[in-house]
């Protein structure tokens, strides 16, 4: 896979059964259940998921970026004059870290590696 397209957009849901629901019939979607808290969807042009939160939801989208060397893209994102907001994490399939660029839009980078 080639470094940083956009691979994923992550959007913020209060109520999952519903979202999954609302989007599968409307358009078609295709889900898979990481648990309570999140779903991922397919089959909508570009993969993505949803987040549970209970929290108003302001600015819900999240793009995600991929890239095969965290380590390395985090710190050429802080050379840069981005922002780390959420250090490297694992997850199910992979590991990730949100970064905020100059204008304080947060995006996040995983890897499968």
């Amino acid at each position: 896979m080639k470094n940083t397209p956009i691979d994923y957009v992550e959007l913020k849901a209060h109520d999952l059964e519903k979202t999954k629901h609302f989007y599968s019939r409307l358009f078609g979607w295709k889900f898979t259940d990481y648990g309570p808290t999140y779903i991922s969807f397919e089959e909508s042009g570009l993969a993505g998921g949803f987040e549970k939160t209970d929290s108003d939801i302001v600015n819900g989208a999240l793009i995600v970026l991929y890239h095969s060397d965290l380590e390395k893209l985090k710190v050429e994102i802080e050379h840069a004059g981005g922002t780390i907001a959420k250090d490297i994490f694992s997850f199910p399939g992979g590991r990730r870290f949100h970064f905020l660029d100059p204008s304080g839009n947060e995006l996040a980078v995983w890897s499968d590696k």
